[in-house]
């Protein structure tokens, strides 16, 4: 199964861009995320941490 797979990819052209931009959308959503949480506020922080306890 795992050859008639890798032997049906390699037949299709230009594939092997696909994993490089699975690897940017990755990377660059979590860098976002990452300077969203270190950038944001600390008020905006707690009000949202207390939501599942009120």
């Amino acid at each position: 199964m795992l050859r008639f797979v890798k032997n049906y990819m390699e037949s299709i052209t230009g594939i092997e861009i696909y994993p490089l931009i699975s690897l940017l959308i990755f990377f660059t959503f979590f860098v976002a995320l990452f300077i969203w949480v270190y950038t944001a506020k600390k008020e905006y922080i707690d009000t949202v941490s207390n939501l599942p306890l009120d």
